[in-house]
């Protein structure tokens, strides 16, 4: 049960690190989105864009991130 134990210290710190990655991973997305498109306006284009090179590689990070923090988390639930 050593390993158990080791885990559940590391969890939190793993958290950390995930949860600042996934702020930074959000952070640096590109939005065209102004103020008006966000209360339901319509800023001239329509709400769909195709993501190519590096977006689509920050975007789909983004998604594993989050899945990998809620995966942490859920663990660091049912270790305790």
């Amino acid at each position: 049960m050593p390993s158990m134990q080791l885990l559940a210290a590391l969890l939190p710190y793993i958290q950390i690190g995930l949860s600042i990655l996934l702020t930074a991973a959000i952070l640096l997305q590109h939005s065209d989105a102004g103020l008006g498109e966000a209360l339901g306006g319509s800023g001239g284009t329509v709400g769909y864009h195709t993501r190519r090179g590096l977006e689509r590689y920050l975007f789909r990070g983004t998604i594993v991130l989050g899945i990998l923090f809620i995966v942490v988390a859920l663990a660091a639930i049912l270790i305790k």
